[in-house]
């Protein structure tokens, strides 16, 4: 077995990158620089460390535990069952992927086209069929991964980044202005908050499988060095999220003075407007493509390779076909819908992948008193499902109640309950040590 070149590794992590960088993380960096005007570089350290930190972490600790599977079955043999068959559903046909083809084609097609046929509905089913055509093919292929990515998707995504940032270089937007809105008190906070809500951290969970498949394709098969590989794409791919959104937000920053913009593809829109014109808008539609394309594959190949190994009812290319059919008609119910649905979902267990990544992390500190795995699981979901029932069925008639607990309005209540759920497993655990 020959160990990985320094190529090699840097082709994986520009693979790794080009999977989480969605149109999400487009949007979200530049509507923040918008808004934190002066303190962009406050509000962009707590961005990172959310929104880059924790899926990273995610990659670590699933490179560590060896399979996100052998991850959840470390909290019951049931939930390994039930939570990843969640995450893989919401992240994949149920929302990340649908939503992905209808942003490509509100901001890589319809500009391009008259507003009558635009607005008009075949329109989207023509563009998606056309879309997931092309992530089916490139999906069929997961070991060329590598080739199709690391060495050209996403070296194309980020000459265009880079391109724009220098023209900015060399004339100016203009000049950052005063915080507005939440970024007015704690840009540090609220950048944080606003990276967490990109719930990346899904993501990193289940594009280990992708990543520890891609680096045994290279012929490593030590799971010592499988792991230690993942780590280094994981660090690498995250200090490329962290340049490409300080890129974005100083753009964001930048544009304060040009219109009016209440999002961050509205922010994109008027910087590429102000610095190429009308062939800013072709460009911007291209990279929203070519970010929407490199999101889908990997989620495509990363649910494939899930389903196949767990309901071998179907081949890996089967699972494949089946997940872009599904994907392409619940894109074409429309964004609204299928928000409505899969975001409460989302909202559910992302606290959970946040607690299982941070007690994976610490694994070896509390591999005597398992049964923190248990209680912090089960108390942040508890929490975090009571927070969803309360706002998607109640209409908040439970504020009063929850909003005792600390950083609720902020949206994450969850902590709390999390940490009391550690403390009462760490004392349960001492408890069966005295006793044994």
């Amino acid at each position: 077995m020959k160990p990985l070149t320094p190529k090699e590794l840097i082709f994986i992590s520009f693979m790794l990158f080009s999977m989480f960088f969605g149109a999400g993380n487009l949007i979200f960096p530049a509507f923040l620089g918008r808004s934190a005007g002066h303190d962009i570089w406050l509000a962009l350290a707590g961005f990172i460390i959310s929104a880059v930190g924790l899926p990273i972490l995610g990659v670590l600790t699933v490179a560590k535990a060896g399979s996100f599977e052998a991850l959840t079955k470390k909290v019951h043999p049931l939930f390994a069952v039930i939570f990843p068959f969640l995450i893989y559903i919401s992240i994949g046909p149920g929302l990340a992927i649908p939503r992905a083809g209808t942003i490509a084609f509100e901001m890589g097609m319809k500009p391009f086209v008259p507003e009558t046929l635009a607005t008009q509905s075949y329109m989207l089913l023509l563009y998606t069929i056309v879309f997931f055509s092309v992530v089916l093919w490139l999906s069929l292929s997961p070991s060329k991964l590598v080739d199709r990515f690391g060495k050209l998707l996403t070296p194309i995504l980020l000459c265009i980044i880079f391109i724009i940032f220098i023209k900015s270089l060399f004339t100016p937007i203009g000049s950052f202005s005063a915080p507005s809105g939440n970024y007015q008190d704690g840009p540090l906070i609220k950048g944080f908050l606003d990276g967490y809500l990109t719930m990346d951290a899904l993501a990193a969970l289940v594009f280990g499988i992708v990543v520890a498949n891609t680096i045994r394709a290279k012929g490593v098969e030590d799971p010592k060095k499988v792991s230690k590989y993942m780590m280094i794409a994981g660090i690498g791919a995250g200090t490329l999220l962290a340049v490409i959104y300080s890129i974005l937000g100083y753009l964001g920053a930048s544009s304060a003075a040009l219109g009016q913009a209440d999002n961050g593809a509205k922010v994109l829109t008027i910087v590429m407007n102000e610095l190429f014109g009308q062939a800013g808008t072709i460009m911007l539609g291209a990279l929203f493509t070519l970010a929407c394309l490199c999101v889908s594959i990997g989620l495509v190949i990363s649910c494939s390779q899930y389903f196949s190994s767990n309901l071998s009812a179907l081949s890996y290319k089967g699972w494949a076909t089946v997940l872009v059919l599904l994907s392409t008609v619940v894109a074409n119910l429309g964004l609204t819908q299928i928000l409505a649905v899969s975001v409460p979902i989302l909202g559910a267990i992302y606290p959970m992948a946040v607690v299982l990544i941070i007690l994976g992390l610490f694994d070896s500190y509390i591999k005597r008193t398992k049964a923190v795995y248990f209680t912090s699981i089960l108390l942040t979901g508890l929490f975090s499902l009571t927070e969803t029932i309360n706002v998607t069925f109640l209409s908040r008639s439970l504020d009063a109640i929850l909003g005792y607990f600390p950083l609720y309005e902020q949206g994450v209540g969850w902590i709390v309950p999390s940490l009391l759920g550690m403390v009462i497993g760490l004392l349960c655990g001492k408890k069966k040590q005295l006793q044994a």
